[in-house]
């Protein structure tokens, strides 16, 4: 019987030149995420998945460890083509160990002996094709980090954009200068966990403050379009002082990039605290217009935030988009992307005419694009 190791290790191929440099000693410094691991022969980095074998460094290739359809404001993007599917895949492994993950099956594996998620094989033009006949306009690379396995990402983000897709990357934002150059070609949108503004939380999540503000900052100077989520956690980061300093960050990136605060439910190893009120959200919001954001929204509540969900013109409060959860109930904003009222220019991805919505629930594909790799069992 094979072992989700020995599996995952036959399915790599190596890593793209811009993303490994050779040490003394025959080791690699991975620059795929923050951690920039130096990995010795034999050895794999904090990830799990990338490794060096014989002096070349290895990464994931070949395989999904699942595949969902989603409402693209699950993701959440709410200035991207409202009501549009998203094609949503992801692989094994983060470099983080987040005590509440909600996708940590996946992003577990490897770390967490219970944390299993039969990977299957597949090829890109397989994923595309089966996003083209579901109806999607955009794929995206989350559940795992994708920053880990960019190079599988690159390999289906240039398959969709020849097919007329946009794409991308769901993630914890633990970037390096080399890892974002070698997306920014082949990416569109791109969603960044701010965790915290707190580097001692981030030290408990197995990670760093500074490189994820950086990508925030690089990501915006690229021209890819940024969404920031901020899953407020009761006595762990929603202090009054740790939600004024975020905002006042990213109101310091700028001013239109929209902060989601969401709620946080009891997940994985996290069954303490009790899950956030609404109150808490409605708060977070408050500090990030004082801030001077323009766009903030409070999720995983839907109901119960008031007008929380949906986008305002924030130079007359015109409503724009009204949504119940990920359920889009009004679309008004014009075709060339402004406010119908005062013509104000609203920023993001907007179309031409509301496409309408395929779903407002994520569901799983029927189709046959994927085959099991070897049994786990």
């Amino acid at each position: 019987m094979a072992t989700l190791k020995q599996i995952l290790d036959q399915q790599v191929r190596e890593a793209a030149p811009e993303l490994v440099e050779p040490l003394d000693r025959n080791r690699l410094r991975c620059y795929s995420c923050g951690h920039q691991c130096p990995i010795p022969e034999g050895q794999a980095g904090v990830c799990k998945v990338r490794y060096n074998q014989g002096g070349k460094l290895y990464v994931p290739w070949g395989y999904v460890g699942g595949v969902q359809c989603d409402p693209i404001e699950k993701k959440p993007f709410f200035h991207v083509h409202p009501g549009a599917l998203a094609y949503s895949f992801g692989m094994l492994g983060c470099d983080l160990h987040c005590s509440y993950c909600q996708n940590w099956v996946t992003s577990q594996a490897l770390r967490d002996p219970d944390a299993v998620s039969p990977p299957l094989a597949v090829k890109p033009e397989a994923l595309v094709g089966e996003a083209l006949n579901l109806g999607a306009r955009v794929l995206v690379s989350t559940y795992n980090e994708p920053l880990i396995t960019s190079e599988w990402a690159v390999a289906i983000f240039k398959e969709a954009k020849a097919a007329g897709l946009e794409t991308a990357f769901v993630s914890n934002g633990n970037g390096t200068p080399q890892v974002l150059e070698y997306l920014r070609p082949w990416i569109d949108f791109y969603k960044v966990d701010l965790k915290s503004f707190d580097n001692r939380h981030y030290r408990q999540l197995g990670g760093r403050i500074a490189p994820i503000l950086e990508t925030i900052r690089s990501l915006h100077e690229m021209g890819i379009w940024v969404e920031i989520v901020t899953l407020l956690i009761p006595g762990f980061n929603d202090s009054e002082d740790e939600l004024k300093r975020a905002a006042e960050f990213l109101a310091g990136v700028s001013l239109d990039i929209p902060w989601h605060v969401t709620a946080f439910h009891q997940d994985y190893k996290m069954t303490d605290p009790e899950d956030t009120p609404p109150e808490t959200l409605l708060r977070a919001k408050a500090i990030g217009h004082e801030a001077g954001l323009r766009f903030i929204y409070a999720g995983n509540l839907p109901g119960q935030v008031g007008n929380a969900e949906s986008t305002y013109c924030p130079h007359c409060h015109t409503l724009l988009v009204e949504r119940y959860g990920y359920f889009i109930r009004g679309y008004h904003i014009t075709s060339d992307g402004a406010c119908p009222k005062c013509k104000q220019s609203i920023p993001g991805c907007w179309d031409t005419k509301f496409q309408g919505q395929i779903t407002s629930r994520p569901f799983s594909p029927r189709f046959h694009a994927r085959a099991p790799l070897i049994s786990l069992s």
